[in-house]
């Protein structure tokens, strides 16, 4: 058995804990039967350990990981202000073995505890895991920064993004840089535009209290996409640790801004008004329990992005994600240039060279090749060959968990990145709030506003 890990919650009686955490320390300690870990849980809510216990064995069931319960047969409960410096104190006495530090809290709670933390002595080795948004603008975000590292080193460290533990963001990196067919094209001499989109059907579900402070912009496009963005356009690492996998990502994101420095003509938003999302109506977004509509958060937003880079000057980078559209749509989408010249005879000459397609859940790759034959062998039309990969064995968190329990903050976003994902959204964020960008509107369960293109690139 390894020595054992203390992984103290807080937030331990949330939503982020029940739904997405506590299942993937179940199907972690079923992939990883060494393991030895020790949970702990502390919440403002007055749980005692038992009710806590019940809510560990209800969120373990959903993965079928109750036979995993014995390992943490003891895990305990306090009731506790975390914000307060001796109730946090109290939580980290006594910790067995290496400890690792949960923020399973809103970003303003979270940062008080962080204060909080800076004269607490804490074990050797302690990591801090926070959950997104870090800050709330580039300055913010260096002011966090430079808080969390009064309490630990960057490289413990481990805010946290979910996507760069899903398996299809792991596979792209293997198919950049382990295939002879793409490896040499990926670049701006062959590629001619890149497309990042994560278009969801569900609607605000009970969000509004952080979702209409944040918006689709800030929700999804500043954190996860750019993430993605930078392992698409990063040059390739020396190895994937987290110290040339994150110099490499945080390349990227330096050169990245918005296509043109023109935030009015090189982004777009939009709010969903009222429709029906399969058999079930929904609210205009306005009229949402919660929502402020003097706040005008958008719930569709779309921004293009270039990388001023060699490897890339001239490419699109478009990122795009939604709320209440018509059906779920996540994807990376990379589209070729047309190739220098077609032979005379071959009909139906193609608007591009080809384009390679990651699909997010159920996890598939597709490369779309321009082809003849049938039955005129000289007329040119798209074939598709495709690989389905599934759903994935593990969920992101268990991936993301496994990283933070080994100390290995390779998957996660470094403090330089994460104010370089604000400073990139900025412009946007300016000329929308100053009504520079129109905000427009689409029913819910459509695929969008009429004027959005609504073909797949």
């Amino acid at each position: 058995m390894t020595s054992p890990t203390t992984l103290l919650i807080l937030g331990a009686s949330g939503d982020l804990t029940s739904r997405l955490l506590l299942p993937a320390i179940a199907q972690l300690l079923k992939r990883q039967p060494d393991r030895a870990l020790v949970l702990r849980g502390a919440g403002s809510d007055d749980w005692s350990d038992e009710r806590w216990q019940e809510a560990v064995r209800t969120a373990f069931a959903t993965v079928d990981g109750t036979d995993q319960l014995p390992r943490i047969a003891g895990t305990t409960y306090v009731k506790a202000d975390v914000t307060d410096r001796d109730s946090l104190a109290r939580l980290i006495a006594g910790t067995e073995g290496s400890l690792v530090i949960y923020f399973a809290l809103p970003p303003a709670v979270a940062e008080a505890a962080c204060e909080k933390l800076v004269d607490i002595p804490l074990p050797a080795g302690t990591i801090l895991a926070l959950e997104k948004p870090f800050g709330h603008d580039e300055q913010s975000a260096a002011a966090l920064n430079a808080l969390v590292t009064r309490i630990v080193p960057e490289n413990q460290v481990f805010r946290v993004d979910h996507f760069l533990g899903r398996s299809t963001i792991l596979n792209v990196m293997g198919v950049r840089f382990a295939n002879r067919l793409v490896e040499p094209v990926w670049s701006a001499d062959h590629v001619q535009s890149v497309l990042v989109r994560y278009d969801e059907s569900l609607a605000l579900e009970n969000r509004a209290r952080y979702y209409d402070k944040a918006g689709a912009l800030v929700d999804m496009i500043q954190s996860h996409l750019l993430q993605v963005l930078a392992i698409l356009a990063m040059e390739q690492p020396a190895d994937l640790d987290e110290i040339d996998l994150r110099d490499a990502m945080a390349a990227a994101l330096r050169a990245t801004r918005i296509l043109g420095d023109d935030p009015v003509a090189s982004t777009r938003r939009a709010r969903y008004t009222a429709g029906t999302s399969g058999d079930r109506a929904v609210p205009s977004y306005a009229d949402e329990e919660g929502v402020d509509p003097a706040r005008n958060t958008e719930t569709l937003a779309e921004i293009t992005c270039e990388v001023d880079t060699a490897r890339w000057a001239g490419v699109p980078f478009t990122l795009r994600s939604g709320k209440a559209l018509g059906e779920r749509c996540a994807e990376i989408v990379v589209t070729f240039r047309p190739v220098r010249h077609i032979p005379g005879g071959l009909t139906g000459v193609p608007t591009d060279g080809g384009v390679l397609r990651f699909s997010l859940g159920p996890d598939r790759i597709e490369l779309e090749l321009n082809v003849n034959g049938g039955d005129d062998p000289f007329a040119l039309r798209r074939d598709v060959l495709s690989t389905e990969l599934g759903k994935g064995t593990l969920l992101a968190y268990t991936e993301v968990l496994s990283e933070i329990l080994d100390g290995d903050v390779a998957l996660s976003v470094r403090g330089d990145a994460a104010e370089q994902c604000w400073r990139i959204i900025q412009p946007a964020l300016d000329a929308w709030r100053s009504d520079a960008v129109s905000m427009q509107e689409y029913p819910a369960g459509s695929t969008g506003p009429q004027d959005w293109a609504t073909t797949r690139r």
